[in-house]
């Protein structure tokens, strides 16, 4: 099993980019782009919990998917 992050996703829907999430947050473009792309081997709660709360995210199953 793998956990996927739907982050570029949401980002598309939402018509947010990288850059705006990251300066709505805090986290660096690097930790973004990271988590968008899949290319973290470890996620940190504290980045997720800022990106869930900037995106308004409630519902876990809108940002992650386990294939």
């Amino acid at each position: 099993m793998e956990l996927k992050v739907k982050l570029k996703e949401v980002l598309i829907e939402r018509g947010m980019s990288q850059v705006e999430l990251a300066e709505k947050t805090g986290l660096t473009r690097t930790v973004i782009s990271e988590l968008a792309t899949n290319r973290r081997t470890s996620i940190n709660r504290d980045h997720i919990t800022k990106v869930l709360q900037a995106l308004e995210i409630t519902d876990m199953n809108e940002m992650f998917e386990i294939k």
